[in-house]
């Protein structure tokens, strides 16, 4: 990666039920518990790799790599993805004894931590989605980007150079801070053999559980109290922008940033901005 960090960080293996969960740690303070994306190669720290450092000068960040991705256990529930990993980044907080957290979700993160909240309000205090998945999905055509997200491992499987393609074209606006050794890291992750036995995330078959893949079919979204700010680039080639105003318009304590010229990833694209906005809501309501 293209930056090393300073603040110690302490990792570990936490068994949760049938799965082992692989986490690192910095700071102390509140909780906050950061979930990454769900493209090929994916991990925790990669994902949050310019915003642990900060978040960690004021809080304790928990950062995991979700089941199917990273060192963790591969598989995941394709029928409800949301939920598999809503359930065990539940089990991980209680391994850690943590009560209550604020979370933090890039698009697939994103997703399980809207759908921790709906599940477990009360354990949940505050919510920061990037592009979150799961927004709108059922209610027009997936963009060009989630398809190549669902066929990475199809067809003749894994390359370089579709991940290069996905990376440069759809997860970011500017490409050119995106180095190979960026492309070779995750590349090498993705083709682990038991991720390509098991990829995470591949396109629905039949008709999906709709209120399963698409929160704005879920009930409990316009009922929800927990205090959510959403960023979004405007260019996320991903996840249509349009899905910050639908939550914005559904959840009763949502405040929407847009980020011109950014793609999926506000958190890396924009980190300074990012690691300000968030600190400073995830910090309301916490003593001084």
């Amino acid at each position: 990666m293209d930056q090393i960090l300073e603040k110690p960080v302490v990792s570990q293996t936490i068994r949760v039920g049938n799965r082992e969960i692989f986490v690192s740690e910095a700071g102390e303070g509140p909780v906050v518990l950061m979930l990454h994306g769900g493209g090929p190669g994916a991990s925790g720290m990669s994902n949050y790799v310019r915003n642990v450092e900060v978040l960690a000068k004021r809080f304790r960040v928990l950062v995991p790599d979700m089941p199917g991705y990273g060192r963790s256990t591969k598989g995941l529930d394709r029928k409800d993805p949301f939920g598999d990993l809503a359930r065990s980044m539940f089990g991980l907080l209680d391994a850690m004894g943590v009560k209550t957290c604020c979370v933090v979700g890039n698009s697939l993160g994103g997703g399980c931590a809207l759908r921790m909240a709906l599940d477990r309000p009360d354990r949940i205090r505050r919510l920061v989605l990037m592009g979150p998945g799961g927004v709108d999905t059922t209610r027009s055509l997936p963009t060009a980007g989630l398809k190549r997200l669902f066929n990475y491992y199809k067809g003749e499987g894994p390359t370089i150079e579709k991940l290069a393609t996905f990376i440069k074209g759809d997860l970011v606006y500017d490409a050119s801070a995106i180095t190979d050794d960026l492309i070779e890291e995750r590349f090498k992750s993705s083709i682990d053999p038991a991720v390509v036995a098991s990829p995470p995330l591949l396109g629905p078959k039949g008709i999906p559980n709709f209120r399963a893949i698409d929160f704005t079919r879920d009930p409990r979204l316009s009922k929800s109290e927990t205090p959510t700010l959403v960023l979004w680039g405007v260019e996320d080639r991903v996840n249509r922008p349009s899905g910050g105003l639908s939550l914005l318009k559904r959840m009763r304590h949502c405040d929407l940033h847009l980020f011109s010229r950014t793609g999926h990833w506000v958190q890396w694209e924009r980190a300074e901005e990012f690691n300000a906005v968030t600190a400073a809501f995830l910090a309301q309501g916490e003593p001084a």
